[in-house]
């Protein structure tokens, strides 16, 4: 069934005539009545009673008007709801990121946006592989590293360093190490051999300042951040650890400051469909500033 023919039928049945729908679309009467005729011809039946008082709806036109009303009423609110998102932040928002990340920074901040915005339905999923963004497996996501994706829009948000960090009870047990050759007589706590670290050598501390041909033996092995932090936190060793780790907890002492480890990229990224969806919008903005407030 040809759509602009449905349109001008609905436009008929509502108006009466062929005038009146015709001043309603911008359209001559001999046009609409050109689109009656066609949509009655392809449908083999009569969809109008014609008769000086004007127009009447036979009982399939009828059957035809209600179904074409239901259709326009539910394409009418949809283009609502769709001007709304462009103009008012609502809806589902589905924030994917790693676990440490979204754990230790973002998800203190989350309260914050959601005060600001209580329309959007916020939910986080946090884990260390890659949701696919343009298959909706999420709106949007914090990648502490380049995407792999092409398809996708990223923003850079920071740039995250790695150093070295030591719990307060750890260094009053031990001692500070005051040099990196010092590590040798600490313990260190590092990635796993089934860890897959966003950069590569981020076990740097196991050789930095070792003798030739020596490498250091952890005290523990774990094969994600989170876990480093968890164990460094504790008290259990030395580990290397981003920059915000330290900044957000607060009780982690850095040591061997004029050490420099790699540094990762925090980019915000999504799809190109949702690019001007109010919600995805106003999340981006409110990471970049949230991001410039830590750097100051």
């Amino acid at each position: 069934m040809d759509w602009d023919k449905l349109r001008v039928f609905h436009a008929v049945a509502e108006a009466g005539s062929f005038t009146h729908a015709g001043e309603r679309l911008n359209l001559s009467q001999s046009a609409v009545s050109r689109q009656i005729s066609g949509l009655e011809d392809s449908l083999r039946i009569s969809l109008f009673h014609r008769h000086a008082r004007g127009l009447k709806l036979t009982e399939q036109g009828e059957m035809l008007y209600d179904t074409a009303h239901d259709i326009f009423s539910k394409l009418a609110m949809a283009e609502a709801r769709i001007s709304e998102t462009k103009e008012h932040p609502q809806g589902p928002l589905k924030i994917n990121t790693t676990v440490a990340f979204g754990s230790i920074w973002l998800t203190p901040r989350i309260r914050k946006f959601i005060e600001l915005y209580p329309d959007v339905e916020v939910s986080l999923v946090l884990a260390d592989t890659e949701l696919d963004l343009s298959m909706r497996e999420a709106d949007a996501a914090v990648r502490l590293m380049p995407p792999t994706q092409p398809d996708l829009i990223q923003k850079h948000l920071m740039t995250v360093h790695y150093r070295v960090y030591a719990s307060p009870e750890y260094l009053k047990t031990r001692g500070t190490p005051l040099k990196p050759e010092d590590l040798d007589d600490h313990s260190l706590v590092v990635y796993g051999g089934d860890a897959k670290p966003p950069v590569p050598n981020l076990n740097w501390l196991l050789e930095i300042g070792a003798q030739p041909g020596m490498r250091r033996k952890p005290v523990l092995r774990v094969n994600s951040i989170y876990g480093i932090f968890r164990a460094v936190q504790s008290g259990l060793g030395i580990g290397a650890l981003p920059d915000y780790m330290s900044r957000e907890v607060g009780n982690l002492i850095e040591v061997l400051p004029e050490l420099v480890g790699p540094h990762i990229d925090a980019y915000f990224v999504y799809p190109e469909e949702v690019r001007n969806t109010k919600r995805v919008g106003v999340l981006r903005d409110f990471l970049v500033e949230q991001m410039a407030l830590m750097s100051t």
